[in-house]
């Protein structure tokens, strides 16, 4: 992969200054509830799920890092592409182990639910396609996507 493909992929998309403090805000807010949802994980990040785990260690180690160090990524809107995808993954496979494996409705007050695995899935999806806005890491270190087609 060249360098500047590697940029273009960080840099965020263009987006004015209201979309931007909007994008701030909710970066600032799910990437700090991550951060309390990773916490405990990246404790044992390789056997926080128990040792009855079916989830062998690795996945609980990609899981607990993409939660807790996503967070912080989120927040800061540092490789928020990245911390993006590996959040997406994390939170489909928490979504279909709810949804589908435990049969666990959508909303369950004080009961298990897919919900917040649901939505998170959702805000990972609008940073990667929207991106961070221009309040972030990224648009300081890569400067913005240009709206024109690159060039061959």
């Amino acid at each position: 992969m060249n360098k500047s493909l590697l940029i273009r992929i960080f840099q965020p998309v263009p987006q004015n200054n209201a979309t931007s403090t909007a994008l701030l805000l909710l970066r600032l807010v799910a990437g700090l509830a991550f951060v309390y949802h990773g916490w405990g994980k990246i404790q044992a990040p390789f056997s926080w799920m128990g040792p009855d785990a079916s989830v062998p260690g690795i996945f609980q180690f990609l899981a607990a890092l993409s939660e807790f160090g996503g967070g912080i990524a989120w927040m800061i809107g540092l490789v928020t592409p990245l911390a993006s995808l590996g959040l997406f993954f994390t939170m489909a496979v928490a979504t279909h182990m709810h949804a589908i494996v435990k049969g666990d409705p959508f909303v369950n007050p004080g009961g298990g639910s897919y919900e917040l695995a649901l939505l998170y899935l959702v805000i990972a999806i609008l940073f990667i396609v929207v991106g961070p806005g221009k309040f972030s890491a990224d648009h300081f270190a890569f400067g913005t996507r240009s709206t024109k087609p690159p060039t061959a």
